[in-house]
């Protein structure tokens, strides 16, 4: 049997304790607070654009948030579902809080973690505290050209009202 002497038995007690209290004080928190966006952005199965109206920017396409997630849908079926999304603000919108409330529907809803772009720092979208919204389709108010206005489908002159006949 090896014995060690008492000075070296102190010191290795020493360090695993040191050891342990350093790693546990490295996991504490659980989320990396004040990470930047542009360092990890690499890192996220799919990145999404805020757009105008509460919409999005997915691949290049304008989608109301119906049909964001109506896309998050197709993917599942697809066993292609995301892990990890990132919301960042596109040219023409910066996140707004209804951008966060979809996202954190889908999230509840697909299962996946979504984090968004906060002036260059990196935040996860809690559901709960997110109040997530229920998805809606977006509709944009359509306006007549004057060409058209009192023609019908033929462009013949129409009258809207058949009562003046």
């Amino acid at each position: 049997m090896i014995r060690f002497s008492t000075l070296l038995t102190r010191i290795a007690k020493v360090a695993l304790l040191g050891g342990a209290v350093w790693l546990a004080g490295c996991s504490l928190g659980g989320t990396r607070e004040g990470v930047s966006t542009d360092s990890m952005r690499g890192q996220f199965d799919v990145t999404i654009q805020a757009y105008k109206n509460g919409q999005f920017l997915v691949d290049g396409a304008v989608l109301s948030a119906l049909d964001t997630g109506s896309h998050f849908a197709y993917l599942k079926d697809q066993g292609k579902l995301p892990k990890t999304v990132l919301l960042e603000r596109s040219e023409d919108s910066k996140i707004r809080k209804q951008h966060l409330q979809y996202m954190a529907r889908m999230q509840d809803d697909y299962k996946f973690t979504v984090y968004f772009d906060d002036d260059g720092t990196l935040k996860k979208i809690n559901p709960i505290d997110t109040e997530a919204r229920a998805l809606q389709e977006t509709h944009a108010p359509v306006q007549m050209n004057e060409q058209q206005r009192g023609k019908d489908a033929t462009g013949k002159d129409f009258d809207p009202d058949p009562s003046r006949h």
